[in-house]
């Protein structure tokens, strides 16, 4: 089943702080780091359901933060896609593990190489003198 889901703009909150790292007096002067928050339980986007599996795997607030380039709107768009595939993750459903046995000759294969270093291992003794 391939949905596609989106949230509006609206939906998204934006932070921005001066960001650390390079960029010298530029850095120190403008608010380039942006922290993008999407607040689950306030959504109207999301079902119940999704909410419920948002919440249980990354809390009541997503969040994602940009401060690689120097432009703030370089970091919004770069913070947007890591806070899209961070819901993405919290909302993929996960498939049932059925639980399998090991083939015939994958058992076969297993006790051979057993035995084969058994016989690598005794060869390395030392000669009984008895």
């Amino acid at each position: 089943m391939l949905s596609r889901l989106a949230i509006p703009l609206d939906e998204i909150g934006f932070r921005y702080s001066r960001s650390s790292g390079p960029g010298g007096q530029h850095a120190q002067k403008t608010e380039t780091r942006v922290e993008a928050l999407f607040d689950v339980d306030a959504s109207q986007t999301l079902s119940a359901a999704q909410k419920e599996r948002l919440r249980k795997r990354v809390g009541p607030v997503v969040r994602a933060v940009a401060q690689d380039e120097r432009s703030r709107t370089l970091n919004r768009e770069l913070a947007l896609d890591r806070l899209a595939a961070a819901i993405r993750a919290g909302l993929r459903v996960e498939r049932k593990r059925r639980p399998t046995k090991p083939s015939a000759a994958a058992r076969e294969r297993r006790l051979e190489e057993k035995k084969r270093r058994g016989r690598a291992k005794k060869l390395r003794r030392p000669p009984d003198d008895a």
